[in-house]
C-alpha cells in the first residue's frame, strides 16, 4: 500500500518475472535476449536503481524479490507472467514451475499465471490443463514472437490459437496477457504486431485480452482496436518506465489510453526485474499530464490513479481489496475520460 497526501493506494503489480538467465542456462540467443533487457533497464530507469548485470540482473534471489516488491515497493499483490523461451534457455527463462514454490511460501501475495503455445498442438492443451489443475491459474501470458525450431512466431487469431483460447474459456482462465510491444533481440519485430488481437477479441468476448506494453511502438493501432473491443485492456509494462526519462512521451501514452479506452481498462506494471516498483509507483502518483496537453488528453485524477495502480487488476483477478482502499463504482462502470469508445455505425 502506498500513501501520499492523505490518499491510500492499493497496488497490484500486474506483470513481474523471476527469471533465470545465468550462463549455464542460456545459449548465445539467450545471452542476447537478457542483454537487450538490460539495455532497457539501464537506459530508462533512475541511476540509483541500477543493478549490476552478472551479479544480480541475470538471476536475483527470492529475498531480492520480496524486498523490492513488498518491503519497499508498496506492492500489495503481484502477478507472475511466465515466458518459457525454450530455444534460448535450457530450463526456461521464467516458468510457472519456477515461481509456484515462492507463491506457496507467501500466500496471498502472488498470482501465478500460465502460458500456451499453439504450435505444440494437443500436447499444449494437456499442459494448459495441467497448469490449471496444479496452480489454479486465472490467466496466461503469451509470447507470439517466441521461436520454436524454424518457426519465428505465431498468430493469436489463427485456428490453432483459437483451440487454446477455447480451452482457456472452458477452464475458466479468463485473462489473456499478450506481449505486444518493443522487440527484444533476437525476436522479430513484426511477430509482435497487434493486429491479431482484433479478431481474437471479437471471437472470444468472454475473455479479457491484456495487451502488455500497449502495443508500443504501435500505440495508435492498439488504441483503434481497443476502442472497438471492450474486452481489450492496456498493460503499462515498459510504457511506465518512460515516466522518468520521457515524461511528455509518457503523458502522450497515458492520455491516448484514457481518451480511447477509459480508466477501467489500464493496468499498472513494473515489469520487474527490469525495473523496480518503488520509483514507478512514487512517480506515477506524483505525475500529471502537462497543462498544455490537457485540453486534448485530460488529467489524471486521484481516483483514476487508484484504478490504474491496482483496482483494475484486482477486479480482473477477483482480489480482495480492503474497503478503505476501494472505490465505489456504479453498475454501468466509469465514464471515459476523453470520449466514449467508438462503436460500429
Amino acid at each position: 500500500m502506498y500513501e501520499k497526501d492523505g490518499e491510500q493506494y492499493f497496488i497490484v503489480d500486474a506483470h513481474i518475472a523471476f527469471w533465470d538467465a545465468r550462463p549455464e542456462n542460456r545459449n548465445r540467443l539467450g545471452e542476447g535476449f537478457i542483454k537487450c533487457f538490460y539495455d532497457y533497464h539501464r537506459n530508462l530507469g533512475p541511476a540509483e536503481y541500477l543493478w549490476p548485470f552478472e551479479e544480480k540482473f541475470v538471476r536475483y534471489t527470492e529475498e531480492d524479490l520480496m524486498h523490492d516488491m513488498f518491503e519497499v515497493g508498496y506492492v500489495d499483490h503481484a502477478i507472475f507472467q511466465p515466458v518459457y523461451l525454450g530455444d534460448f534457455y535450457k530450463n526456461g527463462f521464467h516458468t510457472p514451475e519456477m515461481v509456484a514454490p515462492i507463491a506457496e511460501r507467501h500466500p496471498g501475495l502472488f498470482t501465478v499465471n500460465g502460458t500456451f503455445d499453439p504450435r505444440f498442438g494437443k500436447k499444449d492443451l494437456a499442459h494448459l490443463e495441467s497448469l490449471h489443475e496444479q496452480y489454479g491459474i486465472k490467466g496466461v501470458k503469451l509470447y507470439t514472437a517466441e521461436w520454436k525450431g524454424d518457426s519465428r512466431g505465431w498468430k493469436l487469431d489463427s485456428p490453432e490459437a483459437a483451440r487454446c483460447l477455447e480451452k482457456c474459456q472452458e477452464l475458466g482462465i479468463t485473462n489473456i496477457h499478450v506481449h505486444k510491444g518493443p522487440t527484444v533481440w533476437p525476436l522479430d519485430r513484426d511477430a509482435f504486431d497487434v493486429a491479431d488481437v482484433d479478431g481474437a477479441a471479437t471471437n472470444f468476448p468472454e475473455l479479457n485480452f491484456i495487451v502488455e506494453h500497449v502495443g508500443l511502438p504501435r500505440l495508435e493501432d492498439f488504441c483503434w482496436i481497443a476502442t472497438q473491443e471492450p474486452n481489450v485492456y492496456a498493460g503499462l509494462a515498459v510504457a511506465n518506465a518512460f515516466i522518468h526519462t520521457r515524461p511528455r512521451y509518457f503523458a502522450q501514452i497515458i492520455g491516448e489510453l484514457l481518451y480511447w479506452l477509459n480508466e477501467d481498462r489500464i493496468l499498472f506494471s513494473s515489469d520487474y526485474a527490469i525495473w523496480q516498483p518503488k520509483w514507478l509507483v512514487e512517480q506515477f502518483v506524483g505525475f500529471q499530464i502537462p497543462e498544455d496537453m490537457q485540453s486534448e488528453l485530460g488529467v489524471l485524477t486521484t481516483d483514476v490513479k487508484k484504478k490504474i495502480l491496482g483496482l483494475n487488476a484486482a477486479a480482473l483477478y477477483d482480489l480482495d481489496v480492503p474497503a478503505e482502499l476501494d472505490l465505489v463504482r456504479d453498475d454501468a462502470g466509469s465514464a471515459a475520460v476523453g470520449s466514449e469508445p467508438l462503436s460500429p455505425a
